[in-house]
């Protein structure tokens, strides 16, 4: 077959979820992924991903949290392991700070369940915390970790479940618009037309939306695991996902799960901007930030090395999502620009694509979310 009603263009956590709600209403869809499925070559690997709501970096992304819970529960249902792991989420920093301000404000903006922790507080229900006195923490207790990997293999499932047609290593080589409105998609198999086109490929959109170039840029990550001292305080059961803004940047954490050690990472690594093509492996000095933050919030934490890993982020200049249609293509949609937060709304954000690319507009207000704001 090479007619479709939707190709979907880069099948990690954004593109996975798009194919399967497009199949689930029907839709004959084709997803096209360049490397395998799963991957860890771009931003959907690791084993784990944050999920919260107590959304520091805008509430209008409170109301998508919602959902996107909503749709992690149904998936769950239809997969044989756990997805969504609740352990409660930290949002931790110097009193007044701007990134504990802005839980707070999300959670009474949208009423949500939250607690203020002082940095002693935190640290006698979490002995694997040692926080500065002079921190303060937001505690939200639906918040948790995704198993990422996992969650695209429960949605390429979905999508496999309702008909889509998804195939791995076969890159897209180009595309163009075509005289009805459609598209034309090249890759080195063959040639495929589709009435749309969803390009969620992540660190590769502004290889094939060049307008992108500036607003999606794509930065190298880097995430450890350290194996720690007292392996009990760092179990999903004792030790909250955080994140951390203190004088050495802004970091984020998990307790163990399926890999030994306790991970860790900084957003905006080194804020090295890179080619998705020719991204460095780990080097000491990248390990060295992380074991030096460890050291001195986590000392608990700070044993042997486990693994180092890198992922990328593909930052927007304002750092919210880009979603939205090409103003001079409108049947070819994006879902790009994700800034290191967006996988725990990948549930969502395939609804919203969806509803983009079958009727060109979203039941789910994606104004901050829009192409025209740059």
């Amino acid at each position: 077959m090479t007619e479709y009603d939707t190709i979907v263009v880069g099948v990690g956590g954004m593109g996975s979820a798009t194919a399967a709600h497009l199949a689930k209403r029907g839709e004959n869809v084709l997803g096209l992924e360049r490397y395998d499925i799963p991957h860890s070559m771009g931003s959907s690997h690791g084993v784990t991903r944050i999920i919260r709501k107590a959304y520091y970096e805008h509430p209008d992304y409170v109301p998508l949290l919602e959902r996107a819970y909503e749709l992690w529960d149904e998936l769950d249902a239809t997969h044989p392991t756990e997805l969504l792991h609740t352990t409660g989420c930290i949002v931790a920093g110097p009193d007044g700070s701007e990134k504990v301000a802005g839980a707070r404000e999300s959670c009474e903006t949208h009423g949500l369940a939250y607690e203020r922790l002082s940095a002693e507080e935190v640290g006698e229900r979490y002995p694997g915390y040692d926080l500065p006195e002079d921190f303060v923490a937001i505690f939200e207790p639906d918040g948790g970790f995704l198993h990422v990997e996992q969650c695209v293999v429960a949605h390429v499932n979905e999508a496999h479940r309702h008909g889509a047609d998804i195939r791995a290593r076969e890159g897209v080589l180009d595309w163009e618009p075509t005289a009805d409105g459609g598209v034309r998609v090249e890759t080195r198999e063959g040639s495929y037309t589709a009435d749309t086109m969803v390009v969620t490929a992540g660190a590769w959109a502004a290889n094939l939306l060049p307008m992108l170039r500036v607003e999606a840029r794509p930065e190298r990550q880097v995430l450890g695991w350290f194996h720690p001292d007292d392996s009990e305080a760092f179990q999903p059961d004792s030790f909250p996902v955080f994140t951390m803004g203190c004088e050495e940047g802004y970091f984020y954490g998990f307790p163990e799960y399926g890999v030994p050690g306790y991970k860790v990472g900084k957003y905006n690594h080194f804020h090295e901007n890179v080619s998705p093509d020719d991204v460095a492996d780990p080097t000491p000095a990248d390990e060295r930030v992380l074991r030096d933050f460890t050291e001195r919030y986590f000392p608990e934490a700070a044993g042997p090395t486990m693994r180092l890993e890198t992922c990328l982020f593909t930052n927007s200049p304002d750092e919210h999502f880009i979603i939205d249609t090409l103003p001079d293509h409108p049947q070819v949609v994006v879902g790009a620009g994700f800034s290191g937060h967006g996988f725990k709304l990948s549930s969502v954000v395939g609804e919203i694509l969806a509803d983009l690319a079958i009727d060109g507009e979203s039941r789910h207000d994606i104004e901050l979310f829009s192409l025209d704001r740059f």
